[in-house]
């Protein structure tokens, strides 16, 4: 049973320069379709990973999720209901309690003149889950202790912790109300590699402990393969391949996908022959006819430079490629 449904989701910003600096230089408005036509569900107590290069989307993906933007076209569906009706109605407060954020600099996400027990408290707070004082420091230093911190924390400022420690806090507050879903936009990029590693662990066994759905955004596919049941690709605002985790990284069948893969460090020295991403994401105020990624792909011809490949089912995955359709690769 999915738990979040999310359809044909586009988001569109206008980019133009102001009103009179157009009408003297001539120039028409500017959009940027940072978000334009995906879809993909995900199961209760799964996750998917959303992956792709700096710029594809991923982030504004997160954030149409959790209401903090408004979708242009499409829908995301949370347990059924309609997010964009619940959060402009006043059941909003009750959808915002059952899906959360985490956020990825955890030197920007912390205020630095709170204490750790007012902001882990907040959430408590704001949904008024928790009434009187002592209530909530013991409620926040349970947090703290499910994440691996000492309860002696609350007290503490974020300035006296360490990256990886305010990343917990930044779980801790995400937790605060008892969420069933969390979207993680790229939690472990600013952290050391092998913090990233004990952050990922705590989010793991949170998801085993508490049932938690995850969508983990992440432009790290090391990062990936340890969190993942199902992995998204996206490039220029779209979805290119959607399998799951095995199949993906056993047997990718998007140009892109491959790209990705060879570009990781091969540590087992298995000699295979390797491509690394070749060339620059496109600048997407002008962004390529056809399928977008067809400047940077070996397999190229003119149908992929005229015709806009959909995502369609093939062989248990879902892809969008011209090439992959014709059996060319």
């Amino acid at each position: 049973m999915s738990l979040v449904e999310v359809n044909d989701l586009a988001k569109t910003f206008d980019v133009s320069a102001p009103w009179l600096n157009r009408m003297v230089e001539r120039k028409p408005r500017q959009f940027v379709h940072a978000v334009d036509g995906v879809s993909f569900s995900i199961d209760r107590g799964r996750t998917l990973a959303l992956v792709g290069e700096s710029g594809c989307g991923k982030s504004t993906v997160a954030r149409l999720l959790v209401g903090l933007y408004g979708p242009t076209r499409g829908s995301v569906r949370f347990d059924g209901m309609d997010t964009g009706q619940v959060f402009a109605s006043p059941q909003a407060r009750t959808l915002r309690q059952r899906m959360q954020m985490i956020f990825q600099d955890p030197y920007a996400s912390l205020n630095p003149r709170w204490k750790v027990v007012d902001i882990v408290g907040e959430p408590l707070r704001e949904h008024a889950l928790v009434t009187d004082k002592a209530a909530l420091r013991h409620q926040v230093a349970e947090l703290l202790k499910s994440v691996g911190l000492a309860a002696a924390d609350t007290e503490k400022f974020p300035h006296q912790f360490s990256g990886g420690q305010r990343q917990r806090i930044s779980i801790a507050r995400a937790l605060a109300t008892q969420p069933e879903f969390l979207v993680c936009d790229e939690p472990t990029s600013a952290l050391d590699v092998s913090v990233q590693a004990q952050v990922l662990n705590i989010m793991k066994d949170l998801q085993r402990e508490r049932g938690l759905t995850y969508l983990f955004i992440s432009h790290n596919l090391a990062v990936v393969r340890h969190v993942a049941d199902q992995v998204g690709v996206m490039y220029l605002g779209r979805l290119v391949e959607l399998a799951d985790k095995a199949t993906l990284f056993g047997s990718p069948r998007h140009p892109y996908t491959r790209m990705l893969l060879d570009a990781i460090p091969d540590i087992h020295m298995t000699g295979r022959a390797r491509t690394p991403v070749q060339g620059e994401v496109p600048n997407p105020l002008n962004p390529p006819t056809g399928c977008a990624f067809h400047p940077r792909c070996p397999h190229a011809n003119a149908r992929c430079s005229a015709e806009r490949p959909a995502l369609n089912h093939f062989r248990g995955i879902r892809v969008a490629c011209h090439a992959v359709e014709e059996g060319r690769i």
